[in-house]
């Protein structure tokens, strides 16, 4: 015998079981695909602008003002690099991991929903500074160290009490207000 509480849950459907039970190719998606605070409204022309070549590192994020072309959830936030080109579209290749294996997948996105991937930016600057040491030092015959080095702590000095009295800390004391 069920008890009569437990069989109003069960007659409207409000029992333990809160697990979704839709499982379309866009579930669950409300705040992954939702647009930036202050960001709504059309697409920006820039946006349209930009060119990608084979080879460029993209950022996949999805815009919802544009439902076309649009990838799935599992690559929203992923890198990959361009192996394809077409009018409105690119091809990019993915590395999903699946068990202990990594696989490349191959997704075409609209342009609207890829952007240039800055992951390089701060290596390619790097190599260009460490070109030009290295031929600064080579002109002038020196040995250059090009690696990076960690925060060094900082240099000892001196602390003149000259016009610097030192000052004896102490605790406040105690005081009940009540």
């Amino acid at each position: 015998m069920i008890p009569l509480r437990d069989a109003l849950e069960v007659a409207r459907g409000t029992g333990q079981d809160h697990t979704p039970h839709s499982f379309g190719y866009r579930a669950r998606t409300r705040d992954l695909f939702k647009r930036d605070f202050r960001k709504h409204g059309p697409i920006k022309l820039s946006t349209y602008l930009r060119s990608y070549h084979v080879g460029d590192i993209v950022d996949i994020k999805a815009n919802a003002a544009e439902q076309k072309g649009m990838p799935h959830k599992f690559y929203h936030g992923r890198t990959g690099v361009v192996f394809g080109v077409q009018p409105r579209a690119v091809q990019v290749i993915v590395y999903k991991t699946v068990g202990n294996r990594k696989i490349e997948k191959r997704v075409n996105v609209r342009i609207e929903h890829v952007k240039h991937s800055k992951c390089r930016d701060d290596f390619l600057n790097r190599v260009k500074a460490n070109a030009a040491k290295r031929l600064e030092a080579k002109e002038k015959g020196e040995k250059v160290n090009l690696k990076r080095q960690p925060a060094q702590p900082r240099e000892a000095y001196v602390v003149s009490t000259k016009k610097n009295a030192p000052q004896t800390l102490a605790p406040v004391p105690y005081d009940t207000n009540y």
